[in-house]
């Protein structure tokens, strides 16, 4: 497997990724209005230009991506393809998503079927379940370092 950070074709092309996965694991129960907020905000070109990625391969085949927004702040999307789930490769697409990040910390908007996930990543729930535009989501967050003194 090899890990790569991601040109924007690239993230383009991780899109039918994403939108799978997402609809297999995460938007069983979610109503139409957030399946659509889902799908036009990784249609949106201004959205994902904001973003930093990194891509898991396998014999040329994407099989996982991470994408950062806020200057690494905040994970935006992070889905690996179900057949490949319980490896080891969301780990290992986290990591590489740090290797350039200078920030305290990190926060995410999980899913309720990723919390766990986020949580053997080292992320704690910092609030109960939210939904805005029929999207739900835990807010949680990692510290990453501890902050400079000035």
């Amino acid at each position: 497997m090899k890990i790569e950070k991601l040109k924007m074709n690239q993230i383009k092309d991780a899109l039918p990724l994403v939108w799978e996965v997402f609809c297999k694991y995460e938007a069983t129960d979610y109503p139409e209005n957030g399946k659509q907020a889902f799908w036009d905000a990784i249609h949106d070109m201004d959205y994902l230009n904001a973003l930093t990625a990194y891509g898991a391969f396998i014999d040329g085949k994407l099989i996982g991506m991470i994408a950062l927004r806020n200057e690494g702040s905040h994970i935006a999307l992070f889905f690996v393809d179900g057949q490949y789930h319980r490896q080891g490769i969301g780990r290992k697409l986290f990591e590489a998503s740090l290797t350039e990040n200078t920030n305290s910390r990190i926060t995410v908007h999980s899913s309720e079927y990723a919390e766990e996930i986020y949580a053997r990543l080292g992320f704690v729930r910092k609030g109960e379940m939210q939904e805005e535009g029929g999207i739900r989501y835990i807010p949680m967050e990692r510290r990453l370092r501890m902050a400079t003194p000035m």
